[in-house]
């Protein structure tokens, strides 16, 4: 428990630095679900993640704080985004380990959900025809793409556990709504 404390504090102090003179009230306020199951710890951060995008329109800066929030919120072994960049997905805002800066259209799980343009929850990645392994450490992940109003994908929210069968409904129906969220950004930036 203090670790995550610790990891809370550290997190709130960055986003306050990162924030600078710029900031917003929702930085100095913005707390890590610590307690309940999984729906409500959505249930909280999805405000927190609208406080955090209010009035800043830059897409990346809104996505990396998103990976941020979700990764510490869950503490998950990776959490991140790719960007559709021709013919492959490129490495976009993440937080975790080292992770593969390209994946081709129809390869391992980002890919297959790029292509298939849905959401794609797999408990054990060793059973996925074609996963790749980024880390050793990733169990189960959750892929979801990041479709503009056009219903166009533009890119893929992907997090990863070191959990067996970690990801379910409940994560499909909140990171999908982020995955809105983030894209009504993108749409807003132009």
């Amino acid at each position: 428990m203090f670790i995550h404390r610790f990891m809370a504090a550290i997190f709130k102090h960055s986003l306050v630095r990162f924030m600078g003179l710029h900031s917003q009230p929702m930085s100095d306020s913005f707390n890590i679900p610590t307690t309940g199951d999984r729906k409500s710890k959505y249930e909280q951060l999805i405000p927190q993640l609208k406080g955090l995008f209010h009035g800043e329109k830059n897409f990346q800066a809104n996505c990396a704080n998103a990976m941020a929030a979700i990764h510490h919120t869950f503490q998950f072994h990776w959490t991140g985004c790719y960007f559709v960049d021709g013919p492959e997905l490129v490495l976009g805002p993440f937080q975790g380990p080292v992770a593969c800066t390209r994946i081709g259209l129809g390869k391992g799980v980002c890919g297959s959900a790029w292509q298939n343009q849905s959401t794609i929850i797999v408990a054990d990645v060793e059973l996925f025809p074609g996963h790749i392994a980024c880390s050793p450490f990733s169990k189960s992940e959750i892929v979801v793409p990041l479709k503009n109003t056009k219903g166009e994908v533009y890119g893929v929210l992907d997090i990863d556990s070191s959990h067996l069968n970690d990801f379910d409904e409940t994560d499909q129906q909140y990171l999908e709504l982020i995955a809105g969220l983030l894209m009504e950004l993108r749409e807003n930036e132009k």
